[in-house]
């Protein structure tokens, strides 16, 4: 047998018999806990419904009442050749959402569509949001030929419509696969009712798949979910999401790219020593150099070839869960694997309705159960990678105020304009976004409203260094922490560019919204960034109190009422 896992996704629209398909085929391969069937009888035979194989999977009394699938359930089976997940992804609109969870592990998608009743409102749906997680292995199967007395023509027919649709979302199947599931025909083995079809039965061309390389085969990802002291060791602690990490490992950490070398997996006592982990595993590691690192932080191999992106700018395929609508402009938190950043609406490229699956490409707000393709721009630069190559840093929730109110997925590089808002600073080699010159108004409504400037200044560049709400020295410097950089202002110009770690000089420190770091010497600097390697949310307060004075250089602009 294949020790790979192959994780497949089975969605269709409601009543197209998805749940019938996966309860017999656990019902034809032995896969159910022992008992089941028995259970289900007897609760069909309570209600008064006739046995259905639907009713297997519906783990919950309720479920089985309602007759309709509502949680994500991730049930294994095997065959002779390998392992499988199926992930049951609920076909009613209200519990859409669920899907998105349920279906980001998959590597293969089934499409269940009803012979009789061909595409319908969710077919769509559910082949679009198959896009927008990244799926591109999707296979078609025609349920309920029985229905149609088995007749190739109707295969056809139906076959012919569901490629007509997926072609408008440059989709195409893998495969069509007629199957009568209530009856088991073409699950298993071939079935002598379709002798007109001459393809693979489910069960031969689900062997017949070639798993995608393991997560532990990809290249490493390990995001840094903490930063502990002990004694004078600077352990870095997180879960491996991808790869494997050696002792003597040289690795990159991102957003910075700066390298070093891993000298030691921490532990308690002698017997939990080693000197390798993989993925699932979460560690804790001691590195060469002394940076200052911080939660968020991705940690890469420098040998890997598939390098994480560094950007302040994302393309992301988003389905928005919100009661209040994603709007063009607003900000909100962008979160990936540990990191968190704030992120503002860029633009709204294209917005399709989850019931309709109508485009509008003027749209200015997502509406709740919308898919939409938006672009972020982020206050500190963000690491992911595309999602068809790692899924943990490919895939993203947003949060708005409290909740999480989206989540998607990035399929692709944003190609677009790049005009940036804020101030951006460029070198020859990095343009860095700052929200030096940004004004913080009162309006008559009471309320204190962002004004961002935008600008584009290169090295040697004059600076607006006064303005309304802002005054700033001639002389100073920026700290850029998370890009292990400190940009120097000289005589009004930007002058230069240098790693955290040289810095050496005694200008006054600025953060990239331009608060003032209260720092009374050059020696403590140090501190500073100690603390904030162990910032979270219930130190915040306490930390931005102690160590950063935002009216040093800034004052609330009040508005003509």
């Amino acid at each position: 047998m294949d020790n790979s896992e192959l994780h497949i996704v089975m969605v269709g629209h409601v009543d197209h018999g998805k749940s019938t398909v996966i309860g017999r085929l656990l019902y034809d391969t032995k896969a159910l806990p022992e008992g089941t069937v028995d259970k289900v009888k007897r609760i069909a035979q309570e209600t008064g419904k006739p046995f259905e194989y639907a009713y297997l999977l519906d783990a919950f009394e309720e479920e089985q009442k309602q007759g309709i699938t509502i949680d994500t359930t991730q049930l294994k089976f095997h065959t002779a050749s390998r392992e499988y997940v199926i992930i049951d992804a609920p076909g009613h609109k209200e519990f859409l959402k669920n899907m998105i969870s349920g279906a980001s592990d998959a590597k293969v998608a089934f499409l269940i569509v009803d012979a009789a009743r061909g595409v319908e409102e969710q077919t769509k749906r559910h082949a679009y949001i198959l896009r927008l997680l990244g799926i591109r292995k999707i296979y078609v199967l025609i349920n309920k030929m029985d229905l149609v007395d088995y007749q190739q023509t109707r295969f056809t027919a139906v076959k012919a419509e569901v490629s007509a649709f997926l072609e408008t979302l440059q989709l195409q199947a893998a495969g069509f696969i007629p199957v009568s599931a209530y009856y088991g025909e073409n699950l298993l083995q071939h079935s002598v009712k379709m002798p007109w079809y001459t393809g693979k039965s489910f069960i031969t061309t689900l062997d017949s798949i070639q798993a995608k390389p393991t997560a532990e085969n990809q290249p490493l990802r390990l995001p840094i979910q903490d930063v502990f002291k002990f004694d004078q060791r600077r352990i870095i602690a997180g879960r491996i999401e991808a790869g494997a990490l050696q002792v003597d490992n040289q690795i990159k950490l991102y957003p910075s790219g700066r390298e070093t070398v891993v000298t030691e997996f921490a532990h308690w006592a002698p017997r939990d020593a080693k000197v390798d982990a993989s993925v699932g595993q979460s560690v804790g590691i001691q590195l060469q150099d002394e940076f200052f690192n911080q939660r968020g932080e991705i940690i890469t191999r420098s040998s890997d070839t598939q390098q994480p992106t560094v950007a302040n700018v994302v393309q992301t395929n988003l389905f928005w869960m919100g009661q209040a609508p994603l709007v063009a402009g607003k900000n909100y938190k962008l979160k990936i694997a540990t990191q968190q950043v704030i992120a503002r609406v860029l633009k709204i490229l294209k917005v399709t309705d989850s019931s309709a699956l109508a485009t509008r490409e003027d749209a200015t707000k997502v509406q709740l159960n919308d898919v939409a393709e938006v672009v972020f721009q982020t206050e500190t630069p963000l690491v992911y990678d595309l999602f068809t190559q790692q899924q943990v840093t490919g895939r993203f929730v947003v949060v708005d105020g409290y909740d999480v109110a989206g989540g998607g997925t990035i399929t692709e590089h944003y190609q677009g304009d790049t005009e940036l808002d804020g101030a951006i600073f460029s070198t020859d080699n990095d343009d860095y976004q700052l929200n030096l010159f940004d004004q913080y108004c009162l309006t008559a409504g009471g309320q204190v409203v962002t004004r961002q400037h935008q600008g584009h200044y290169q090295l040697g560049a004059e600076l607006p260094l006064k303005g309304a709400g802002y005054s700033y020295p001639t002389d100073f410097a920026i700290l850029l922490a998370r890009q292990d950089r400190v940009l120097t202002i000289n005589d009004g110009h930007f002058s230069g560019v240098q790693p955290l770690a040289s810095y050496q000089e005694t200008l006054p420190l600025v953060n990239q919204r331009g608060a003032r770091l209260k720092l009374s010497q050059i020696t403590d600097l140090p501190k500073y960034l100690t603390e904030r390697e162990t910032l979270n949310d219930k130190t915040k307060a306490d930390f931005y109190q102690k160590w950063l004075d935002f009216d040093a250089y800034h004052q609330i602009v009040i508005e003509d009422i």
